[in-house]
């Protein structure tokens, strides 16, 4: 499966949740796509509900599918709540770090960014948006990006005391990863348990 660049609108109406960020036409239309979308009262069974848990976190991250497995097969390796870990895990990738930082405005925007070599990590240039960030890291905007309009308009009045485990410089264009972020500081609206429970059967 290739990763998804169809239109994000029609993947937040199948959620019912503005996964990709504010949605006008979700606000409008909070039924699923489609014909019969808004006539639609399907019940849908319990592998279903998970099923359509874990399908949310791989869209909100932006992960494929065998991406998403060996991260939650890691997950269940590291001592801790399996489904805990693997949000932090998914917070620990690089795209979402500089998502996080304020430096773009989306995942999607992020993933291009470090995957065109404007990003760099304790000072080297690190293109791989999987990458996994370490408590301590310096995660910065390389020198000569950081004119880049993409990155002023996404940094221009972006709050960054949101998130407890970052750490942001100004003056650098750089965030320090302080340390893993506890579960009530991920705002993601996602039932990691039903996801354990899927995986589990």
């Amino acid at each position: 499966m290739a990763r998804y660049i169809g239109p994000k609108t029609r993947i937040a109406r199948k959620f019912g949740e503005a996964i990709f960020g504010p949605d006008k036409v979700l606000s409008k239309r909070n039924f699923p796509p489609g014909q019969h979308g808004a006539n639609r009262r399907k019940k849908t069974s319990e592998y279903g509900i998970q099923l359509n848990e874990k399908q949310k976190a791989k869209y909100t991250y932006g992960v494929l599918e065998r991406q998403f497995r060996n991260l939650f097969e890691k997950a269940t390796r590291t001592k801790g709540i399996t489904g805990e870990v693997l949000l932090q895990l998914l917070e620990t990738r690089l795209d979402n770090v500089v998502f996080r930082l304020g430096i773009a405005p989306s995942r999607a925007a992020a993933r291009q960014l470090v995957s065109h070599k404007h990003i760099v990590v304790d000072g080297s240039v690190v293109n791989i948006p999987s990458y996994s960030i370490k408590p301590g890291q310096i995660i910065a905007v390389r020198e000569k990006s950081k004119s880049l309009e993409v990155i002023a308009d996404a940094l221009s009045g972006f709050n960054h005391s949101k998130y407890a485990w970052l750490e942001w410089d100004n003056s650098s264009m750089s965030g320090k990863f302080l340390h893993l972020p506890e579960r009530t500081d991920i705002p993601e609206n996602i039932k990691e348990q039903l996801i354990v429970e899927l995986y589990s059967k």
